[in-house]
């Protein structure tokens, strides 16, 4: 054990000493190879192991707090959740579920992209995920008599030029432009229904755009159907303290109440459900 730290000492304080430590291998038995397991001991303990909860910030989702699965990561803020929990936030809201910013207007889907790298990561640090979710999701369609869907094959590799000149083909593709004729975004608000009301569906998306050219009346008839409401039952449309008539454009509308009626560019309507005078 002596011999060892002299020879630890010298080899510190200069290359000469690793020769001697070397050259005693003969008379010293085990003690060039004990000499290099002290070595891979000094490297191991180089390396920092982290538990895994420590980066579960970074590869769980805020929505429903499980591993990714299918990350999508919002455009506009760079936020990432599981494909299937921002699709369904999005039928109720147009921010996003963790800073708030608006997404889009009215289409806030168009705003998401899938994030192959980091759900890679995700499987390679939870090895067991991956091979997991693919046994439940055979299992969800098996249960329901449908075909279940192959993996994604993994497309090869183009040269430089010719996959440079891919990514701007589809790059052109997926710009999504609304047309011009569709100007007006609405925000519609349920305040409720008038007591004796019931069976009717939540409007499970608030948030449309349409025509200026529409009328009050093309908004009632679309809560009717969403809704399911029976037709005998009234709805009526408030833009702040108005009560708007059906035959009202909604282009003049917006031009009428101004900016106070507007949040995030959009048109607030608010309307509530009432029962037929008699």
């Amino acid at each position: 054990f002596e011999r060892k730290r002299a020879d630890k000492v010298k080899e510190r304080e200069g290359g000469g000493g690793m020769e001697r430590s070397c050259g005693r291998s003969e008379s010293c038995g085990d003690t060039s190879d004990s000499f290099t397991g002290v070595f891979n001991k000094h490297d191991i303990d180089d390396e920092t192991l982290l538990p895994l909860k420590e980066f579960y910030p970074y590869i769980r989702c805020a929505l429903c707090t499980g591993f990714f699965i299918d990350a999508t990561t919002i455009t506009e803020c760079l936020h990432t959740f599981c494909k299937s929990c921002i699709v369904k936030h999005f039928f109720y809201s147009n921010r996003c579920p963790s800073c708030d910013i608006v997404v889009h207007q009215t289409q806030p889907l168009y705003n998401i992209r899938p994030d192959r790298q980091l759900q890679d990561i995700v499987y390679k640090m939870v090895p067991t995920l991956e091979v997991a979710e693919r046994k439940q999701m055979c299992a969800f369609y098996k249960e329901r008599g449908l075909v279940v869907p192959k993996p994604v094959a993994v497309p090869a590799m183009l040269p430089t030029k010719l996959a440079k000149q891919k990514q701007k083909d589809l790059t052109a593709q997926s710009v999504f432009t609304i047309p011009p004729e569709l100007d007006v975004s609405l925000m519609l608000e349920f305040v409720g229904a008038e007591e004796g009301i019931e069976n009717y569906k939540p409007l499970e998306r608030k948030y449309v755009r349409v025509s200026g050219e529409a009328t009050i009346r093309h908004v009632v008839l679309f809560i009717q159907r969403k809704m399911e409401l029976s037709p005998e039952l009234q709805v009526d449309v408030v833009c702040g303290e108005h009560l708007l008539e059906q035959c009202q454009s909604l282009r003049e509308v917006r031009n009428t109440m101004g900016e106070n009626a507007l949040q995030d560019g959009m048109l607030v309507l608010q309307f509530g459900l009432v029962l037929p005078a008699q």
